[in-house]
């Protein structure tokens, strides 16, 4: 195989069957005494997430998990310490029609969460919807793998886009290495199977020992974050069993739709909404959110990630309009493929509140912290 006459790009991977898991522990510790300030003010963060999406040409599954723990004490005097948590899981499974296409697809999820494991809400869905959201990540792993070849050496120039998806196919199949050989053995074969695509291009010079330890390096020994393309729109009819207004059984009306695009292989747009609303004899509810994000990858190590969360929600218990932006700029760098540092600003917006609590009342609030991000999966 020639060298390629154009630019790879993260849309030459067309496979239908990809998974992608994310999992992360994020911890963050602020700790002040303001002019004015009785005593020492502190704010600890933790939060774990788990998301995994399998898809295959019949359907798409998702589900997740989230724990967010936040212990704090503010500075007025005689203020004690509090502890608040949230705890959630979803599941959901979009059915192509016609598999293989990007076309409709008939969607269920369920979806339930606890606040400090007293209240708690939980629904259930079920709809149609439109689209095909494709996980393009095996071929970012895939360029990585190409570009740091050339950089050393080892290939004479870029090879053939053929190259790139046979070993983007091989990066997407990790999973099935290492259920075949083993944790710790599986590296050697996938390794060596990359190797065999990329021999195909005719542009290697000496592949050797260095070869094979700069895939390695980019496989295993760094961290790329999810790539996507595509988007999806879907519309249905739900049941909430309770929320934390203090509803039960109740329908509900869903909407949601997103769309994922890569503005080059180092930066990914993505923007996710839903609106939900309750169906209720003495007042309705509803809730709208919008999460936008921008990431990219400033170089190996370092990844600059942007989000605008934007929620609008209509009690039914106190009849407010709250609408709440929080705007954040995160500086992540790399000290392994599995712990991050990291450097946030944030701005939080709450307009349309009638609660006097700190955190919920009208108004804005800044904050710089730095913390650490660990990557269980």
């Amino acid at each position: 195989m020639g060298a390629a006459q154009a630019e790879v790009t993260l849309y030459d991977y067309k496979e239908g069957t990809s998974a992608y898991e994310d999992a992360y522990v994020a911890g963050s510790l602020d700790f002040h005494k303001n002019r004015g300030d009785a005593q020492n003010a502190y704010s600890l963060n933790l939060n774990t997430t788990y998301d995994r999406t399998i898809s295959t040409p019949d359907r798409d599954i998702s589900y997740g998990a989230a724990l967010y723990g936040i212990v704090k004490r503010d500075g007025t005097a005689g203020a004690d310490s509090s502890n608040t948590y949230t705890t959630s899981g979803k599941v959901s499974i979009d059915n192509y029609f016609q598999p293989g296409s990007s076309g409709g697809f008939w969607y269920g999820d369920l979806k339930a969460s606890k606040e400090n494991g007293k209240d708690a809400s939980t629904s259930a869905s079920a709809g149609v919807g439109y689209g095909r959201v494709t996980n393009v990540t095996p071929m970012a792993k895939a360029i990585r793998v190409m570009d740091e070849l050339v950089r050393r050496n080892v290939l004479r120039g870029k090879p053939a886009v053929g190259v790139y998806q046979g070993v983007a196919r091989i990066i997407a199949n990790e999973n099935e290495y290492r259920s075949r050989y083993g944790s710790k053995d599986y590296p050697i074969k996938w390794i060596s199977d990359i190797e065999a695509v990329i021999k195909q291009s005719g542009l290697i010079n000496n592949f050797g020992a260095t070869g094979a330890l700069k895939i390695r390096d980019v496989l295993i020994d760094e961290n790329i974050s999810t790539r996507r393309i595509g988007w999806k729109v879907r519309a249905g009819l739900g049941y909430v069993g309770t929320n934390f207004d203090g509803l039960t059984d109740k329908p509900k009306l869903t909407l949601g739709g997103e769309y994922h695009v890569p503005l080059s292989n180092q930066t990914q747009f993505s923007d996710i909404a839903s609106y939900d609303a309750i169906i209720n004899d003495d007042s309705n509810a509803y809730e709208f959110n919008n999460a936008l994000s921008l990431t990219h990858e400033i170089d190996d190590r370092i990844d600059w990630i942007n989000a605008w969360l934007l929620n609008y929600q209509k009690s039914s218990g106190d009849g407010d309009d709250v609408t709440t932006n929080t705007l954040s700029s995160t500086f992540a760098y790399e000290i392994s493929n599995s712990l991050d540092f990291t450097t946030t600003a944030l701005v939080k917006n709450v307009s349309g509140s009638t609660s006097t609590e700190a955190d919920k009342k009208d108004g804005t609030d800044r904050q710089l912290t730095m913390g650490v991000l660990y990557r269980l999966r």
